[in-house]
């Protein structure tokens, strides 16, 4: 059990050291705006330009999506009934609450914790479950917020698929993936000069934005209303992972594809998350308070979810 802890418990130490840096001011927040648009706009849509590309196409199964997918699909749904329902907020919010709970952070968090707890070939899974990740995730989120802005201000709802694909396919992490995909669904060749650039690139990914996460966690505030921020870490770190966990054993999901959902799903809700609402300018509070707390909380459930795998 405490090995399983000390395992994981490096790549929360580097988060750790972007805060404190951050937070004492060894490192300027505009150092951490520069690390974070170097991480996530080239360095993560490289290494995941080169893991679609090389990913073996057979780990795309409909059983390991149904686990991790069927899990946060509950938890998008049940976060959003909570805003709705229990706390009255407003459509807008609801959705983005919703979304909280949808898009876990398991890129920066779920990738590094599977590789330091399974070792760094046991990762197959978790980029199989990223290469759909962004275009589910963002696919429903943005269509349900677009529609509600719509019915808000009586826009015209023919204009939605244009602003949706506009969301969708002006993220680098998406452009990424499709890019890897076409290189893998073609057998397209790269030069061996062109692969080595793009790993020493992928390589500096994880470690620059952990780092940068925490510093952009230094910036955030536990803001807003607490129950509603309480919500969405039970619903992140508990639902999510539960539902995952029930639908894995049920479909009798493999090992390794059954470890990968686990942590993908135990993984607390995504900066993308807080991305999502400032964008439409909802919840912003929020959904910044529930990825500062869950990210801080999901040491120890993430812990705990792993000791079950074992």
């Amino acid at each position: 059990m405490l090995s399983l802890f000390t395992a994981i418990l490096p790549v929360f130490l580097v988060v750790g050291f972007g805060y404190v840096t951050v937070r004492r001011r060894l490192f300027p927040d505009s150092a951490v705006d520069g690390l974070m648009l170097f991480a996530q706009s080239f360095a993560l849509p490289t290494l995941l330009f080169r893991a679609m590309s090389q990913l073996d196409l057979s780990t795309l199964s409909i059983d390991l999506f149904l686990s991790y997918y069927g899990g946060a699909t509950v938890a998008f749904l049940v976060a959003a009934a909570g805003a709705r329902l229990i706390f009255h907020r407003p459509w807008e919010d609801t959705i983005a609450i919703g979304f909280c709970g949808f898009f876990a952070n398991g890129l920066l968090l779920g990738v590094p914790v599977t590789q330091q707890a399974f070792g760094p070939d046991a990762t197959v899974s978790n980029f199989a479950i990223i290469s759909v990740n962004s275009i589910y995730c963002y696919g429903i989120g943005i269509t349900l917020m677009e529609i509600a802005r719509a019915r808000k201000i009586g826009a015209r709802l023919s204009e939605l698929p244009i602003k949706v694909l506009r969301g969708m396919f002006s993220n680098n992490l998406i452009i990424g993936i499709l890019a890897g995909l076409a290189v893998n669904l073609t057998g397209l060749p790269l030069p061996e000069f062109l692969t080595e650039a793009l790993d020493l690139m992928a390589r500096a990914a994880l470690p620059a934005a952990l780092f940068g996460l925490g510093g952009v966690l230094c910036n955030y505030r536990p803001e807003g209303d607490l129950r509603t921020i309480a919500w969405i870490v039970l619903v992140s770190l508990v639902l999510h992972p539960a539902i995952t966990w029930v639908i894995g054993r049920s479909v009798a999901l493999p090992t390794d594809g059954f470890q990968s959902a686990m942590v993908m799903a135990a993984m607390a809700p995504g900066v993308n998350a807080y991305i999502f609402a400032n964008i439409y300018g909802v919840a912003k509070r929020v959904a910044a308070s529930s990825v500062l707390i869950g990210t801080a909380l999901s040491l120890i459930t993430s812990w705990f979810w792993l000791a079950m795998l074992h």
